[in-house]
């Protein structure tokens, strides 16, 4: 659909091309291949292709810039004459550390990294069986000019969370945070997909984010910002193993966009399903007793 229908629509200017930012959401840079995963769902990216990825956005005339600088150039509105794109890594492995940054580097890019804190310690820990970044790592890269944020303390489904431990979720993790780089820390990367559909939680999370502190909320909602978009429900585009030339090309310059329309449709007629499904629960035993 991408490929095939919205870029060719693009190219004749029958769908109008908006001046959006681009924020690529990575998890993994390894050799994982994910072979029981399906595309949509894998977070790997081989190293050898992450290198090719970034040389294809640098030959493309993209130049990687910090989340603060995207944003603002997306409110000032002068996307229309620079090409950015803004590079998120959320989870902290280390291979971030050994892959992507000489990759970064060698380009003149830089990355915003989102950690659970619970798993950077002093020495090497790990999560969902990959090594993490340690402290001294993440202390190395930030004097290099990588950026880093909250993706909470131990990357719980916060939508099933009670308030309380999710503001201690929002609270502890910047805080660490701040203590381990000296620098106060105001973005966080939501774990898990953001669940927009329900808008009594996003409303509510929204005011807990900004009374924490924080200034961004990067989602899993797919697409790319807008000038107008709220700074706490940032949609990204999602990258990995399966991101050939032409379809990261395409999702950096808005031909998978699209694709938020299904996402949202999908999470909706889940939720309202589920809510069903509770209620009916909720009554079972009530009609038991008649």
């Amino acid at each position: 659909m991408s490929l095939y229908a919205i870029r060719p629509l693009m190219d004749l200017n029958v769908v109008v091309r908006k001046p959006s930012l681009a924020i690529l959401m990575y998890h993994s840079i390894s050799d994982d291949l994910e072979p029981d995963v399906s595309p949509y769902y894998k977070t790997s990216t081989s190293p050898a292709l992450f290198a090719q990825q970034v040389r294809w956005l640098t030959d493309e005339g993209f130049r990687s810039v910090g989340l603060d600088e995207g944003l603002q150039l997306a409110q000032q509105g002068r996307l229309r004459q620079e090409k950015v794109v803004v590079m998120t890594f959320d989870d902290g492995f280390c291979d971030f550390y050994d892959s992507a940054f000489p990759v970064l580097k060698a380009h003149g890019y830089t990355a915003t990294v989102f950690l659970p804190t619970a798993f950077i310690g002093q020495s090497r820990q790990s999560f969902k069986g990959r090594g993490c970044l340690t402290w001294q790592e993440v202390r190395e890269l930030r004097a290099q000019g990588i950026q880093f944020g909250s993706h909470t303390v131990n990357h719980p489904v916060l939508y099933e969370s009670p308030w309380a431990n999710i503001r201690e979720q929002l609270s502890f993790s910047r805080r660490k945070l701040e203590q381990e780089l000296g620098e106060t820390i105001t973005s966080f990367a939501y774990p898990y997909a953001f669940p927009q559909q329900d808008r009594q939680f996003t409303d509510a999370f929204k005011k807990l984010l900004r009374e924490e502190g924080y200034r961004h909320c990067l989602t899993t909602m797919i697409g790319r910002v807008q000038a107008s978009d709220d700074s706490f429900c940032l949609k990204r585009l999602p990258v990995n193993n399966c991101d050939d030339k032409s379809l990261l090309l395409a999702k950096v310059n808005g031909a998978y966009d699209w694709f938020a329309y299904p996402q949202g449709w999908f999470k909706s007629a889940r939720h309202y399903l589920g809510r069903a499904v509770r209620r009916e629960a909720d009554l079972l035993p009530a009609a038991q007793t008649l």
